[in-house]
């Protein structure tokens, strides 16, 4: 038996498959820290074309004494941008450049191999081709693109202008600082500058955290609307909508999944799998762009095994700030008005609860919200219909992503959470007296 580490230092990347089947890196001691230094997502590994599922996300680490059925609670104890620059914006794909899907299927279009090796020759959006053959082979180009630099700090960024943009594409790896082990064509290799002279506030959060799903599934289609594409899909990694329910939701781009939240999963295979990328320095809800900033990082986490627990996506505890007005536990001077109300009217006591968050995906921002409401109903143990009051009324649901992640976010009654084991790690994270 393999002795567990205090702290694991990853900096290894699956080829955009999350394969239950391979060897996973680790163990960690339940408790124990994993450090990773995570590779730009989205635009990058999506103009490579032999990363297989449209992200570039770190090898799983297996955590102690984990097994199914079980979750793990994952702290973010830190997240560290380390790109002095990145590109981004809306995608267009390229017909007759994939099979299916050019997220995860990409053809080139005139040697025809699948998933071919790519080179890089000089800049702009004609860059990347085949070194097979050398066609131009990019399953995706820009409709409106830009590239932003940051200041020292990665407090701001600004969007930069054609000169700008296209001297910081000639040394993408420096610019985009892409991990060592990462196979990545840099997205700034397209200068893209359709934007100029915007200014940004940088949150850096992680667009895919999570545990491994029970089967083999491109990365970033670990999620219940990306997954539709794999749904008969012409690909080997082609599934039916029944074995799509075997995803753990990794990739939700929620913008609170930052450093001090804790996000709970699901441990749908032995060990749980935790993996960790697609770093974004900003965005609002939704990501309405279809991609925000990608960037390279650092983050530090923290791992807790929470056993017995069984649920079948993420939870999310937020940063206090984040939560939504409703959903912030009453203070104390709240509280003695609500009780003074209650007993005008004869309800002798007032429930004491606390906020989480359900996150929900679908192929629709509808159908998402629906999987969150089941999923927060199925883990307290009641019904639909009480977790669409208690939503309305002590919550909110908010967009994680479009077309389909959104978080189910409430006060919870202290009785249910006790049946689950969560109170004291939520009193805990929020600093209530335990």
């Amino acid at each position: 038996m393999m002795t567990a580490n205090q702290t694991i230092y990853v900096n290894e990347f699956t080829n955009g498959i999350l394969d239950p089947n391979e060897e996973m890196l680790g163990p960690v001691k339940d408790g124990g820290h994993i450090i990773a230094n995570t590779a730009p997502g989205c635009w990058g590994p999506m103009i490579t074309p032999c990363i297989r599922g449209g992200h570039e996300v770190t090898k799983p680490v297996m955590i102690e004494g984990a097994e199914v059925g079980d979750a793990i609670a994952i702290r973010i104890k830190s997240i560290a941008v380390t790109s002095i620059a990145t590109a981004s914006g809306n995608d267009q794909p390229v017909d007759g450049r994939f099979l299916g899907d050019p997220f995860v299927a990409v053809k080139c279009p005139n040697c025809g191999e699948l998933y071919p090796e790519t080179k890089i020759e000089g800049v702009g959006p004609e860059a990347i081709r085949c070194k097979n053959c050398g066609q131009d082979v990019t399953p995706f180009v820009f409709t409106n693109g830009y590239t932003i630099a940051f200041d020292s700090n990665r407090k701001v960024g600004v969007t930069l202008n054609k000169q700008a943009a296209e001297a910081i594409a000639k040394d993408g790896h420096h610019y985009m600082s892409t991990p060592e082990n990462s196979v990545q064509n840099p997205i700034v290799t397209f200068a893209p500058h359709d934007m100029v002279g915007t200014a940004a506030r940088l949150r850096p959060f992680l667009g895919q955290l999570g545990t491994t799903p029970s089967r083999p599934l491109p990365d970033s289609h670990n999620a219940g609307d990306f997954g539709q594409f794999l749904i008969d899909a012409p690909h080997e990694y082609g599934l039916s909508k029944e074995e799509l329910e075997d995803r753990t939701d990794g990739h939700m781009d929620i913008n609170r999944v930052r450093e001090g939240a804790i996000l709970i999963c699901p441990v749908k295979v032995k060990g749980g799998g935790v993996y960790i990328g697609d770093m974004h320095a900003m965005q609002g809800n939704g990501e309405i762009a279809g991609h925000t900033a990608d960037v390279a990082g650092i983050v530090d986490l923290q791992v807790k095994v929470i056993k017995g627990l069984t649920i079948d996506g993420p939870m999310l505890l937020p940063v206090a700030e984040d939560l939504p007005h409703l959903a912030k536990s009453l203070t104390k001077k709240e509280k003695e008005a609500a009780l003074n109300v209650a007993q005008q009217w004869g309800v002798e006591e007032i429930e004491d609860s606390l906020p989480i968050s359900f996150i929900g995906t679908g192929a629709t921002l509808n159908d998402a919200t629906d999987n969150g409401l089941k999923r927060a109903a199925d883990v307290l143990g009641i019904e639909v219909a009480e977790v669409m009051n208690r939503a309305t009324i002590t919550g909110s649901i908010e967009i994680g992503r479009n077309p389909g992640v959104i978080t189910v976010t409430m006060l919870v009654p202290t009785r249910y959470l006790d049946q689950i084991g969560l109170t004291e790690m939520i009193k805990e994270h929020y600093h209530y007296d335990v």
